[in-house]
């Protein structure tokens, strides 16, 4: 099976919760573990911007429970690849909350130091959060 790799945007609902985000780590995490997912998730109150790597298969089925939780809407996929290597590997699912320390990085890959997924491309979306790892792993 080939390793995948997508990323997708989303907006938040009106279902969401301010607790959800820490439910919705936490059982990514436990469940990423057990199914070999890795990856990233950038959120603010308003958006979601996630990258997941695994199997094919298991991309897949992760990204079909994300089309029909109820606490996303607007979901867009801004890019799909099969991918020689993970980039996330060390991470069940990294969390970057929209920070003061984000805003710089959001302004070098999208039209504004304002968080908002939809304006990015793909393959600036995927830099973004690539960038965002090597801070993260910098500040850890």
């Amino acid at each position: 099976m080939f390793l995948t790799r997508i990323l997708y945007a989303s907006t938040v609902t009106e279902q969401f919760k301010p607790n959800d985000i820490e439910d919705i780590l936490s059982k990514a995490r436990k469940n990423n573990e057990k199914a070999d997912i890795t990856g990233m998730l950038c959120f603010s109150s308003k958006y979601f911007l996630q990258c997941i790597e695994s199997s094919r298969t298991n991309v897949n089925v992760l990204y079909h429970k994300i089309l029909n939780d109820k606490r996303h809407s607007n979901i867009v996929l801004l890019d799909y690849n099969e991918i020689y290597e993970r980039e996330f590997y060390d991470w069940s699912m990294s969390y970057v909350p929209n920070a003061k320390i984000t805003t710089a990085i959001n302004l070098k890959y999208s039209e504004s130091s304002v968080f908002d997924p939809y304006q990015m491309s793909g393959n600036s979306a995927h830099k973004m959060m690539l960038e965002l790892r090597d801070v993260l792993i910098t500040v850890l």
